[in-house]
Parts: structure tokens; sequence; C-alpha cells
């Protein structure tokens, strides 16, 4: 099932909508994250064509999203170079998430700094071992595949990194490929858990570094870290990267740390 057929019923138009596809998607009770994101994305860009690129979004996963929805989008401001969306869906009449999309032409730059090197660069995906199907949910074994992004044995700290590719290109722009992938790793804070427990993301806020990237063989480095972790919650780092290295994607996420 292509991520083309889920996003199919979303046409721009306000109102219900049914995601025949969803089951494909699915993280337990709910859309996996990027996905859920990229019906709100993707209702942002065909209810105002003509947006300039993406350079961030704020996404606030408030409750589970199913197959019955109903989709509103609204321009909020729109300047000379920079309009902010809000789209939204709701589920049983009440939101389920809430999002806060930053589109901006590209000006003449008057500040330029790439984001660093990786520093412990694992290498090309091509040099990585697979990761068997049948690990993780099963959003991940239905449409992605994982090659390992750490040495083996190493100290991994609170982090998971691996290569990740959609096991079908879909044909997605470069922006919706890197909203429905941003948000694929779990959290960090699972490698320092003190025993297994559900986990669940509270919000996402990501800015969008590469509006037109288009990473060799569509694999892209994810990393999710966990920053700092207590009282049932983890304030974790999120980055992506392409295959030769550069960083497209850098983006922050609260997450609930149950059991």
């Amino acid at each position: 099932m292509t991520i083309a057929s889920l996003l199919e019923p979303v046409t721009g138009q306000p109102g219900p909508a049914r995601l025949e596809h969803a089951q494909e998607w699915m993280q337990g009770r709910t859309l996996y994250g990027g996905a859920s994101a990229l019906v709100a994305y993707t209702m942002a860009t065909r209810a105002f064509p003509g947006l300039p690129p993406l350079r961030g979004g704020q996404v606030a996963f408030v409750a589970p999203v199913g197959e019955e929805i109903a989709l509103t989008a609204e321009i909020v401001r729109q300047g000379r170079n920079v309009t902010q969306v809000r789209s939204e869906i709701r589920s049983e009449g009440k939101i389920a998430l809430s999002a806060f999309w930053l589109f901006a032409a590209g000006r003449d730059a008057n500040a330029v700094h790439a984001a660093d090197q990786l520093a412990d660069w694992p290498g090309p995906p091509e040099d990585n071992a697979p990761i068997k199907q049948g690990q993780g949910p099963s959003f991940i074994q239905n449409n992605f595949e994982l090659r390992y992004g750490q040495t083996q044995g190493a100290e991994r700290a609170a982090a998971v990194r691996r290569w990740a590719r959609l096991t079908e290109d879909h044909t997605l722009d470069p922006v919706s490929k890197l909203v429905l992938m941003g948000d694929v790793m779990p959290p960090g804070a699972m490698r320092v858990m003190q025993r297994m427990g559900p986990i669940s993301s509270i919000n996402w806020s990501f800015n969008v570094l590469d509006t037109e990237s288009r990473s060799r063989g569509g694999w892209y480095l994810s990393e999710n870290a966990s920053q700092h972790a207590a009282e049932g919650y983890s304030s974790e780092r999120l980055r992506l990267w392409d295959a030769d290295g550069k960083q497209v994607l850098d983006g922050m996420q609260c997450v609930a740390v149950f059991g």
C-alpha cells in the first residue's frame, strides 16, 4: 500500500475524510506520527496550492488518529515571503492533531553556516548491515527498510540511530518525504528505560534544512536522542541526514515514558 493511497482522501476541502488505508500505517491505536503529520501537511498544501517551500512545523499529537477523521486548514498570516498555516485533524468531534506550518520563500543569504558533521558517522547505508524483517512496529515492517546506523557493541548512550528508506518510493515530493520519515525512530529514552513500558510522542517541532533533498537511494539516517529524561517524560532531539552525510532536518520532541 503506497503512501499516495493513504493521502488520496485529503482533497484540501474541509470536512470529513475516511483514511481507508490507515491500517498499514498504524502504531498501536493511532496513525504513526510521521504519517499523521503528513496528512495534516498535505491538507495545508492542497487547501492552499502555490505555497512557498516548507521551512518548519510544530505538531501536537493530542489524541489517536484513526480512519474516520475531519480536516481543516487556514492561513493565519501571509506576508511577502512567509506564510503561516494551521491545519488540524479531528476525531469524534475533538482535535486529535494540531499543526502549525511555516512556509517561506528563499532570499539572498545574509548568513551562511552549514550544520556540523556527525562526529561518529557510521558510513553510507550500503556499508551497514540490514536489520532483519519482523522487528519493530507493524508500520515499520509494512513500509520501511532499515539498516544499522550505530556500531554494534559501541556505547550508544540514550540514542537510537538507523538508516531507513521507504520500501516503495511512492514518488513523494522531497519535503513530504522528510515529514513522513522525520519521526520514524523510537525515542532515544528507550535505551535507558529501567523496564519495558509504553512510550508516546506528545509533540514534534522541526526545521527543514534542505527543501530539495533527494538522498541517494532514498536512504536517510534517522536519529532520536534523549537530551533529558525524568518524571515520566523525555526531551528528544530528532535529526535526519542524507546518504552523503548532509543534515536535512533538525527537530525536538517531548515523549511520555510510561511503566
